[in-house]
C-alpha cells in the first residue's frame, strides 16, 4: 500500500510513497512546511546511515530526485538510463565531472557504471607522505607554478574520483571477483578502486564554481535529459510548474539548498563541508583502536602541530618562522595497516573523518587555531589532497581568523587573490548545524537572544524570532496556467507596506527583462470592507535575488498580524489575486475580534502589546504590558500558539542585562496579577547543560519555573452584518493543503495501469517538454496531479 499522507513509521519508499520533493521545496527552506522537511530529513538520515560514504549534497539530491531505495537495491528501481551517462576513462583528459555524476567508466569488457560519490585534487607536486608546495595550496585550476595561474582558458586539473559501483543495485553491478580483476590490472580503475583523470574545465570561472553549483550546472546541460526524465519520481518540470530556463535553474539551486540545509540541521549527522556522516559512525570509528581509529588520528593532529618546529634560529636568539603545508588524504597512507581502510568509497571516509578529527582538536585545545606552544594550524585548501592544512611557527604575528574555512594562504603568498577560493557553499570547519527551532513533544524551542544592553533605564525590546516554518506560506498548487499559495501576513508587511514574492514567481516575472515592473494586486475580503483604491492597487514588483517583493501595498485598516491570506498568480501576467477566508465561528483573542483564518503563531508573537500598524516598541508600556510582550516574543512556542518563558529569565528579556531592583520588583507585582486575573498561567519545564529550556521537561535535566501565554480564541456572535448567531463552542481549524504533483507508482505484480492512466502519462510528458508524448514504463502506473489535506 502507498505511504499516502507520509506514515512515520518508515522512510520514504520510491515510487511507492508519493514524491519526496515538493512544490513548496523549490521556493527555498524557510517556506517548505515542517512535515515535509520532517519527511525529507527521516529519509536523508536513514541514507547516509545506509551509504558506505560520506553523502554529499549532491549525492543526497540524486536519492531524493532520481529515487534511491534503501532496501539493497539502490537506484536500480528507477528507470534511469545507464547508456546516457558520461564516459570516464583511467588517466586521460575528460571534461569534468562533479560529485553526485553518474558515469560510464570505461573497461575493456563489461561497462562499469557508479555514481561518484567523492573526487579531490591530486597536483602532481603533491608527495605520497602529503607535502604540499605552499603555491599548490589554494592554486587556481591549472596553476602552472608560483605566481603563474592557468594562462589558457580551459584549464586542467588533476582530479582523484571515487566511484560507487554499487549504487546502481546487483542489475547493474560488476561482482567482487570482476572489481578485483579490474584494479589488478589498474588500467581502468587503480588498485584502490579510484579513477585519475585530467579533468578539462571549459573556463577558469567555471573550474572555480563550489561543488553544488557545479552539479546544478551539469544537471541542467550534460545530464538535462537525466534531470527532466518524466520518469523520475517527479520531474523538476513538474515541480516547477513550467520550462522556462531561468526558472528551472532556480528551483534547481533552491532544492540543492533544501537538502543541504536539512542535512546541516539533523541533529543525527555531522557535516565536513558538504559532506555528512552519520555521529555514530564517527563515534565508533574514533573509538576503533585499529588503523585510522582514534590513536593514529590524534598522532596525524599532533604531527601536524610539530611539522613546522623552527629548525634554525636567527641571530640573537629569536626563531625562524618555519610554514609547512599538509595533504590529509596522501598522508593517511603513511599509517600502518591503513591500506584496507583507504580503499574503494572507505577512502572517502577515512578523509573526512581525518579532516573532522583534526578540526575537533583545533577546536578543543587552541586558541583560534592558535596552540598554547605558538604554532598555529588553519585549513589552507578545501580541494587538494582530501584537504590541505597549514601549520607555522611561530604563529602568534599572523592575524587571527577562523581556522576551519580555507584561507588559500600559500597561493595568497605568491600572488595577490582577489578572493580565496569558494567553499562548497559554507566553511568546511562549519561542522554541524543546528536548525533556527528546536522540536520537543508539544513544542518548538525557539529562545530569543536576549538584548545586549548596558544598564539600561528604560524598556527594551525583545527581539522578535523568526522560527523556522512559523508563518512561511505554503504552495498549495503549481499549474500550468497559475501557482496558488497561502501565507499569513506579518508584522513587517503591514508596516512596510509590501507583499513578498515566493522566487518561483521572482524568477518568472525577472524573465520580462526588467528589474521592477508594475502588478496589479487584487485584494478580496469577505465579510469585510474595502475602499476602492484597496480592492484593486497598481504596486512595483521589486526583483531581486532572494528578497522580492511587491511595494507600495495598502494594506486594508483591519488587516492585522497574522491575518492568511490565499493567494493566486495566473503564469504569464501581472495580477495577483489575494483572498482572505471567513471563519465558521468568529473568536474573540485578548482584545481582537477575528472573524478570518489565521495564523495562531503570527498571532501570538506579533500582536503583542507594543505592536501597531505605526510602531513596534516597548516605550510606554506598562509593567503589565511589558510581562505580556516578553512573553509572547521571547518565550517558547507551541503549535498551538502558547508562549512559554522561563521566569528566571524574564526581567533580563524584559529591561537587558542589569535590571535595577525596582524594575524586578515591578515585573514579578505583574506577573502574580496576570496569573490571579487568567491571562497567564504558571508551569514546570526543565533547562538543558547548554541553558536552553524544554516544555514539557524532561527527567534527566533540573526543573524551572515558566510562565506561560495562551491565545485562548472565545467564539463571539458574528457581527449584525452576518447571518447569525453559533451554538458551536470552538474554533473551526482550517484543513493545510498541500499540492501532490504528478509522478509515477510501481504497480503490483499481475497488475496493469488502465488506459486513462496511460493517456495522463502521455499529456504529463508532453508538459515536461515530450512533444509526442511517452508511454508508461512496464510496472508503473500514473498518479496525476492532486491537492491533498494534512
Amino acid at each position: 500500500m502507498t505511504m499516502a499522507t507520509g506514515a512515520r513509521d518508515r522512510v520514504w519508499l520510491p515510487y511507492v510513497d508519493e514524491p519526496l520533493l515538493t512544490p513548496a521545496m523549490v521556493d527555498g527552506y524557510d517556506t517548505t512546511p515542517a512535515p515535509e522537511l520532517d519527511r525529507l530529513s527521516q529519509y536523508l538520515d536513514a541514507l547516509v546511515a545506509a551509504r558506505r560514504a560520506p553523502v554529499h549534497v549532491a549525492v543526497a539530491f540524486n536519492a531524493a530526485y532520481f529515487g534511491y531505495d534503501l532496501k539493497g537495491q539502490g537506484y536500480g528501481t528507477s528507470p534511469l538510463d545507464p547508456d546516457a551517462f558520461p564516459v570516464v576513462t583511467f588517466g586521460g583528459r575528460t571534461p569534468a565531472l562533479p560529485v553526485g555524476a553518474m558515469a560510464h567508466i570505461a573497461t575493456g569488457s563489461q561497462p562499469l557504471f557508479a555514481e561518484i560519490v567523492y573526487k579531490e585534487g591530486r597536483h602532481p607536486r603533491i608527495s605520497a607522505l602529503g607535502d604540499v608546495p605552499g603555491w599548490v595550496s589554494g592554486a587556481p585550476a591549472g596553476a602552472e607554478g608560483p605566481g603563474r595561474p592557468c594562462p589558457h582558458d580551459a584549464p586542467v586539473r588533476r582530479e582523484l574520483l571515487v566511484p560507487d559501483p554499487h549504487a546502481f543495485g546487483a542489475a547493474l553491478s560488476l561482482s567482487p571477483a570482476q572489481l578485483n580483476r579490474l584494479r589488478d590490472h589498474s588500467r581502468w580503475i587503480d588498485k584502490q578502486g579510484h579513477v585519475l583523470v585530467d579533468a578539462v574545465h571549459p573556463s577558469r570561472e567555471v573550474a572555480e564554481r563550489d561543488d553544488i553549483a557545479a552539479y546544478a550546472a551539469f544537471l541542467l546541460t550534460t545530464a538535462r535529459a537525466q534531470l527532466l526524465s518524466p520518469f523520475v519520481p517527479v520531474s523538476l518540470v513538474e515541480l516547477a510548474g513550467t520550462q522556462q530556463e531561468e526558472v528551472l535553474r532556480g528551483a534547481l539551486t533552491r532544492l540543492l539548498d533544501v537538502i543541504r540545509r536539512v542535512l546541516v540541521s539533523s541533529d543525527a549527522l555531522r557535516m565536513w563541508g558538504p559532506y555528512a556522516m552519520t555521529r555514530k559512525a564517527l563515534a565508533a570509528r574514533w573509538a576503533d583502536p585499529g588503523p585510522l581509529g582514534g590513536n593514529d588520528m590524534n598522532v596525524l593532529a599532533s604531527a601536524l602541530r610539530i611539522k613546522a618546529e623552527p629548525a634554525a634560529r636567527r641571530r640573537y636568539g629569536l626563531p625562524s618562522a618555519t610554514t609547512v603545508y599538509t595533504a590529509v588524504g596522501p598522508r593517511l597512507s603513511d599509517f600502518p595497516g591503513a591500506e584496507s581502510r583507504l580503499s574503494g568509497v572507505e577512502y572517502a571516509t577515512a578523509v573526512c573523518s581525518a579532516n573532522l578529527a583534526i578540526a575537533g582538536v583545533i577546536q578543543g585545545e587552541s586558541e583560534n587555531g592558535l596552540f598554547q606552544d605558538g604554532t598555529r594550524v588553519s585549513l589552507d585548501d578545501v580541494f587538494e589532497g582530501g584537504g590541505v592544512w597549514r601549520t607555522r611557527n611561530p604563529g602568534a604575528d599572523e592575524a587571527d581568523g577562523d581556522p576551519l574555512v580555507a584561507a588559500a594562504a600559500g597561493w595568497g603568498a605568491t600572488v595577490q587573490l582577489p578572493s580565496p577560493r569558494p567553499t562548497s557553499g559554507e566553511a568546511p570547519g562549519q561542522l554541524e548545524g543546528k536548525a533556527c527551532a528546536e522540536r520537543f513533544d508539544g513544542a518548538v524551542a525557539n529562545q530569543a537572544e536576549e538584548p545586549n544592553i548596558e544598564a539600561p533605564s528604560e524598556p527594551v525590546d525583545a527581539p522578535l524570532v523568526d522560527e523556522a516554518g512559523l508563518g512561511a506560506g505554503q504552495l498549495l498548487r503549481i499549474g500550468d496556467s497559475e501557482i496558488a499559495w497561502r501565507m499569513p501576513l506579518r508584522l513587517a508587511h503591514l508596516m512596510d507596506g509590501y507583499l513578498p514574492l515566493r522566487p518561483l514567481i521572482a524568477d518568472e516575472l525577472a524573465g520580462l527583462g526588467q528589474k521592477q515592473t508594475v502588478v496589479r494586486l487584487e485584494l478580496a475580503h469577505p465579510g469585510g470592507e474595502l475602499e476602492d483604491s484597496e480592492a484593486v492597487q497598481d504596486t512595483v514588483a521589486e526583483l531581486c535575488d532572494g528578497n522580492s517583493r511587491l511595494l507600495e501595498v495598502e494594506w486594508p485598516l483591519d488587516f492585522f498580524p497574522g491575518l492568511e491570506l490565499h493567494l493566486q498568480w495566473p503564469r504569464g501576467g501581472r495580477v495577483i489575486r489575494a483572498t482572505t477566508t471567513l471563519l465558521e465561528t468568529p473568536v474573540a483573542v485578548g482584545e481582537r475580534t477575528i472573524e478570518h483564518q489565521y495564523d495562531v503563531g503570527i498571532l501570538t508573537r506579533e500582536d503583542a502589546p507594543g505592536s501597531t500598524r505605526t510602531s513596534d516598541s516597548a516605550a510606554g508600556l506598562n509593567p503589565s504590558q511589558l510581562v505580556m510582550r516578553t512573553v509572547r516574543r521571547c518565550g517558547l512556542l507551541t503549535p498551538d500558539g502558547h508562549a512559554l518563558l522561563d521566569r528566571s529569565a524574564l526581567p533580563t528579556a524584559t529591561y537587558g542585562e542589569a535590571p535595577v531592583i525596582e524594575q524586578v520588583a515591578a515585573l514579578e507585582e505583574a506577573v502574580e496579577a496576570l496569573v490571579a486575573v487568567g491571562r497567564l498561567y504558571m508551569a514546570t519545564g526543565s533547562r538543558c547543560v547548554d541553558g536552553r529550556p524544554h516544555y514539557p521537561g524532561r527527567p534527566d535535566e533540573p526543573e524551572i519555573s515558566l510562565i506561560g501565554y495562551t491565545p485562548d480564541p472565545v467564539p463571539v456572535p458574528r457581527s449584525p452584518s452576518g447571518q447569525s448567531d453559533f451554538e458551536q463552542t470552538g474554533q473551526t481549524v482550517p484543513v493545510v493543503l498541500h499540492s501532490v504533483p504528478g509522478h509515477l507508482r510501481r504497480l503490483l505484480p499481475d497488475h496493469s495501469p488502465s488506459a486513462a492512466q496511460r493517456a495522463a502519462f502521455r499529456e504529463h510528458c508532453r508538459r515536461l517538454g515530450k512533444a509526442d508524448g511517452w508511454d508508461l514504463p512496464d510496472g508503473y502506473t500514473f498518479v496525476t496531479q492532486h491537492t491533498r489535506g494534512r
